[in-house]
């Protein structure tokens, strides 16, 4: 995989192809910016994850609210307010659902045990959906929209569930993948339009490629360790996007914090628009 601009994030994460606007975005957290290969902007507090409501405005979760964040004026208004009364937490790995809506975890900054949940916002409702994770990680969706998968790093077991209609878990998570026994970390994931799992596995520097039925099937290798959150981009959704962090780090490295491009075989699912409201 290489680099796809000089770009080096303390803590890359949320990468996410805008099916409209045809390019790659990605958040550095700590260091509080949103980029594209060819622009930066500033935030004042920190970024996370984002989903695209259209062609010039992005859904952005921060340390404290969803946010719609305008990308033809750099401003931003608040959508609701995301947990603003827990300073000590932040927002991390979230995406786009297949129905409209926008699940978003949430964390200690310091990685407090338990501190952290799994948010859904649809149509104007922001719910909690599970409480008391560390790291909630790994949020996405089947192509046929019938069940999520989400992980808590700290215990390295990917969850799966039954989604609704509309998009609601409707039953209780099970164990789908269970990374425990190789001591791998799983982080940020997409699933691909042939059912496949893509896992990025911070801390040794990959993205894993899992079948349906949770069978090992390759791995894409990146020259920086802390590999953090792929997507799929594109004209035809086949390169695979990784990002990457420097924290952590001791001397960073020079691909550390980089954000990755690959070309593979497979076709991505295209990331789902949020509906705001009814």
């Amino acid at each position: 995989m290489t680099p796809v601009n000089a770009t080096r994030c303390a803590l890359g994460e949320g990468a996410f192809w805008h099916p409209v606007r045809g390019e790659i975005f990605w958040v550095d957290i700590t260091g509080r910016k949103l980029h594209s290969r060819a622009q930066s902007w500033p935030f004042d507090e920190m970024p996370s994850a984002l989903g695209w409501i259209s062609r010039e405005d992005l859904l952005i979760a921060t340390e404290t609210r969803l946010m719609v964040f305008s990308l033809a004026t750099g401003t931003s208004r608040t959508l609701c307010a995301l947990e603003a009364e827990i300073p000590r937490n932040r927002s991390n790995d979230g995406r786009a659902d297949p129905q409209g809506g926008f699940w978003i975890g949430t964390m200690g900054k310091s990685a407090e045990p338990d501190a952290g949940r799994i948010w859904r916002y649809f149509r104007g409702e922001l719910r909690s959906l599970y409480a008391g994770l560390t790291i909630p990680n790994a949020i996405c969706f089947a192509p046929d929209g019938r069940s999520a998968c989400f992980t808590d790093t700290v215990t390295r077991r990917v969850m799966r569930v039954a989604l609704d209609t509309d998009g609601w878990p409707s039953s209780t998570p099970e164990c789908w993948l269970d990374l425990s026994l190789e001591a791998l970390n799983p982080d940020g994931a997409v699933i691909a339009a042939d059912g496949t799992f893509w896992v990025a596995q911070w801390g040794a520097g990959r993205v894993a490629v899992y079948a349906p039925d949770g069978q090992f099937l390759r791995a894409f290798e990146l020259p920086a360790a802390h590999a953090s959150c792929p997507s799929f981009g594109g004209p035809d959704r086949t390169l695979l996007y990784c990002t990457t962090a420097r924290q952590g780090r001791n001397p960073p490295q020079d691909f550390d914090g980089a954000t990755f491009r690959a070309a593979t075989d497979t076709v991505g699912q295209s990331e789902h628009r949020i509906i705001l409201e009814e």
